[in-house]
């Protein structure tokens, strides 16, 4: 009986060593293909969007084009549903999750992150007619945000805020949520400033809104694969670095952003 747990103990030990030396072809199986199916929520401004012209533009599209061109593989564009996207990437219906995805330990347990690559940070909207000037005020109203956003992460983790609202309404995307707090159906919104700067610049009158002065949580946006593609993982972040240095990263910011917001200069050297 010894002998058996001996030789089935060893057994097991060369299936555990043998998967942890199992090849990672994750680059390998992109550049095969010839495509990488990039997964990305389309009602994401300024990440991800269907523009005037019907087409999806955005800057994370943007980057993701120059990405794909220097890696030498086509880009395919799939717009998922944002809360069941862990699910999309898992069963390899797209390659990687690209739109504004915050880098968050829960999420690092399920999927592989690229280097970071944008500042972002969670803020408070408001009408700046309601009378609302900071969280304080916030008791008994009536908050939104996205599902499955880290915003609702944030809201979690931010019991005053969480107990003091009356109501927290969920919506399919952020840019809905808007809208509604525009029209009146909830007081406050919870986003991502990144994307609530850039829709309220886009407004005919951007004083309607206004951000509250408080900064819930400073986060960093970057690019999820599965778990053991990290040959495909550090091809993306080694030529994001490249961008940086030829200068194709500013210039793609400069397009979307008033300030440059990028992070990959504070990662960049264990990529080049």
């Amino acid at each position: 009986m010894k002998k058996l747990f001996v030789l089935l103990l060893s057994a097991l030990l060369i299936l555990s060593c043998a998967a942890a030396l199992a090849e990672d072809t994750g680059l390998a199986d992109i550049q095969a293909k010839g495509k990488l199916v990039m997964g990305f929520d389309e009602a994401y401004p300024p990440m991800g969007f269907v523009g005037e012209d019907g087409t999806h533009v955005g800057f994370d599209i943007d980057l993701a084009k120059e990405v794909t061109a220097r890696l030498g593989v086509e880009l395919v564009l799939q717009p998922i549903d944002w809360d069941s996207k862990e699910l999309e990437l898992s069963g390899g219906n797209i390659d990687c999750i690209w739109s504004g995805l915050t880098i968050t330990p829960e999420r690092q347990e399920q999927m592989l992150f690229s280097m970071p690559y944008l500042a972002n940070e969670q803020v408070l909207v408001v009408r700046s007619d309601s009378g609302i000037t900071s969280m304080a005020d916030l008791a008994g109203k009536v908050l939104g945000t996205q599902a499955g956003s880290s915003s609702v992460d944030v809201l979690d983790a931010t019991p005053e805020l969480k107990d003091a609202v009356a109501e927290v309404a969920l919506y399919g995307d952020f840019v809905t949520a808007l809208m509604d707090l525009r029209l009146g159906g909830i007081d406050v919104l919870l986003i991502d400033s990144v994307v609530g700067n850039y829709y309220i610049a886009q407004q005919e009158d951007p004083s309607f809104f206004t951000v509250l002065p408080e900064v819930l949580e400073a986060e960093e946006y970057g690019i999820a694969f599965r778990k053991g593609e990290k040959t495909l993982a550090d091809a993306v972040s080694s030529t994001l670095v490249a961008m940086l240095d030829d200068g194709t990263l500013a210039k793609i910011t400069a397009d979307w952003f008033a300030n440059d917001i990028t992070v990959v200069a504070d990662y960049a050297e264990q990529y080049r």
